[in-house]
């Protein structure tokens, strides 16, 4: 047996022993409860020595049913250990220490809504709110004069369009709401809300901690919130007070954060443009700026670096200045993303949900190790649980909880990775120095840059006029009476028989598709009447079916006793339409004698 707490023992198999996931060899199944009733993120799942007695527990921000029965639930071992209920849906969940008082215990941050609910030894301590946003003058006008009944309620949905449709800032929820309703609705509405005032109120995205002077483990932390309006707020540990606001291009929805408040720090975000922004201390504004190919799902940092999960199912590894340094494809769409650390092996891994039910665990684009879960991963955490060091919490889509227990004997190879480009391609190749011929040639291309693409410019050009002339020789002396068509898989060539009077004249048409029939095309021929005569000129093209090589046969008179011969023009053409979709030109040959009528 496992002791995970105190009053709640696992039973996995032993240290040695094997494991229904994957990577047999790594890993044990401590426990799996599928009916847990657990739905949450990566963003509201922490562990937290909670009581100061070494045991850490598992603290969830359950969303519930989205809305209602949200709760803020605290585990212990394989149990419940308390809950608490919450008004609305938690965005974020963090465990930081406010002060310096003993014991020295974890308080719990849940961030819901436009406010942030702290919890001190499980019990509700404080609730902070954002501050209001401002308000549009003149939205705050329009209204005062309908609550003075100076202005009817179609007029004051007049002023607010034209107030939403010029004004820079967002008018507020109660004007929106307002211009939805029918016309007969909108009376009963000014007269409810006329006497309320108005006030913008944003709302939290993510939410992160960030050490106040000290790098210590149990060292103070800040509070750091992003929002709706497009800011990051550096909340005071123990007055609440915002320290310090930095704005955004966008929305921040993930958020990453490094450093001490007092020293140095790095905030990295990444927005709802699908940009990653990077900001330090020293500046109000984003440092750095990771443009992404696709919309970021997940975001973790691995000691200087920072690795995305994307949208168009690939992993990438930046540095902190937004220099890209890998790309990692993988087998299905990124559900949730964490961070594995073993302090005192050195290790750091990236441990990446799948929507294919599998979890990989990457070290840099290194596919260390795969763990098959029994329903789609939604949120991740690995740290300390119990008094166990290298435990794996995961919860799943059907509201499951999973939890997996790293062996101690268990090693991460990166030659253990997915087949791909192998590690030697990584290593920088052996390069000989330059020449003396080598630096001659670059110099004399750098100082004869202009002659010499003048030059190429002209070889190109001539080329291009020779192969012009040699095609319009070709089309005119009709050296070879085959056909291509560009719209339709069609392709025709001309043979013609006979030494005059008389002519045969076959057309070979085939469909160069590879399935598709063609059907409802007729042929017609042009000719100087004067020289010649055709007893069919005009006649349809049966159904072709791919493959297949169709003669058409007809006739030809030379009418001309002079010696001389003409083009005889094909076109094949769709019923209905006027414009060919194929056009031949025959060169008829000198006849031998004259037609008899």
């Amino acid at each position: 047996m496992m002791r995970i707490s105190n009053n709640h023992l696992i039973h996995p198999a032993s240290r040695n022993g094997s494991s229904t996931s994957t990577e047999t060899s790594k890993w044990l199944d401590a426990h799996y409860d599928p009916v847990a009733n657990l739905y949450t993120f990566s963003s509201c799942i922490a562990l937290a020595d909670l009581h100061g007695d070494g045991e850490n527990k598992l603290v969830v921000g359950d969303l519930g049913t989205g809305s209602s029965n949200m709760k803020l639930k605290v585990y212990r071992g394989t149990g419940l250990m308390s809950e608490n209920t919450l008004l609305d849906l938690p965005v974020g969940l963090v465990s930081f220490l406010m002060d310096q008082h003993e014991p020295r215990t974890p308080a719990i941050a849940v961030a819901s809504g436009p406010f942030i609910y702290v919890y001190k030894n499980l019990r509700p301590y404080f609730k902070f709110t954002l501050p209001p946003l401002e308000v549009n003058a003149l939205e705050q006008d329009v209204w005062d004069q309908a609550r003075e009944d100076m202005i009817d309620h179609m007029t004051l949905k007049e002023m607010l369009e034209g107030i939403r449709d010029k004004a820079d800032i967002p008018l507020y929820v109660r004007s929106l709401r307002f211009l939805m309703l029918d016309p007969q609705d909108m009376e009963a509405f000014v007269n409810l809300h006329k006497q309320q005032p108005i006030r913008r109120q944003t709302v939290i995205t993510c939410i992160a901690t960030l050490k106040k002077n000290m790098a210590d483990e149990d060292a103070i932390s800040c509070l750091v919130i992003g929002t709706e309006s497009n800011d990051i707020y550096i909340l005071d540990p123990e007055a609440f007070t915002i320290l310090s606001k930095l704005s955004l291009p966008s929305v921040p929805t993930l958020i990453d954060v490094t450093g001490q408040f007092d020293v140095e720090f790095r905030i990295t975000v990444a927005c709802r443009n699908g940009n990653i922004y990077i900001l330090r201390r020293e500046s109000p504004k984003p440092k750095y700026c990771i443009e992404l190919s696709s919309h970021p799902v997940g975001l973790v940092r691995m000691g200087k670096n920072v690795v995305v999960g994307c949208a168009e199912e690939t992993l990438q590894g930046f540095t902190q200045k937004g220099k890209k340094l890998w790309t990692a494809s993988l087998p299905a769409p990124v559900t949730t993303m964490g961070v594995m650390e073993l302090p005192a092996r050195g290790f750091q891994a990236v441990l990446v949900g799948l929507a294919n039910c599998e979890v990989h665990l990457y070290r840099d684009k290194n596919l260390l190790s795969t763990i098959k879960a029994p329903d789609v991963v939604t949120s991740i955490c690995f740290g300390r649980y119990g008094r166990e060091d290298g435990t794996l919490i995961m919860t799943t889509k059907g509201g499951g909880l999973i939890v997996k227990i790293l062996k101690r004997t268990a090693v991460f190879d990166d030659r253990d990775s997915a087949p791909g480009p192998p590690l030697a391609q990584s290593i920088r190749l052996n390069v000989p120095k330059k020449t003396k011929l080598y630096v001659d040639q670059t110099m004399r291309e750098r100082e004869n840059a202009v002659a010499m693409h003048r030059a190429f410019q002209m070889d190109l050009s001539r080329l291009r006029l020779a192969a012009a002339r040699a095609y319009v020789k070709a089309l005119e002396s009709s050296l070879t009476p085959m056909s291509a068509s560009l719209s339709e898989p069609l392709k025709m060539n001309a043979v013609v028989q006979g030494l005059g009077p008389s002519f045969k004249l076959t057309l070979n048409i085939q469909n160069t598709a590879a399935c598709r029939p063609v059907m409802n095309l007729a042929i017609s021929f042009l000719y100087d009447e004067s020289l010649y005569s055709m007893r069919t000129a005009f006649f349809k093209i049966p159904l072709l079916v791919p493959g297949l090589n169709y003669p058409i046969d007809t006739f030809v008179e030379c009418m001309s006793d002079k010696g001389i011969s003409d083009i005889i023009k094909v076109f094949v053409l769709r019923e209905g339409k006027s414009a060919p979709l194929l056009t031949a030109h025959i060169n008829m040959p000198v006849s031998e004698g004259l037609a008899l009528n």
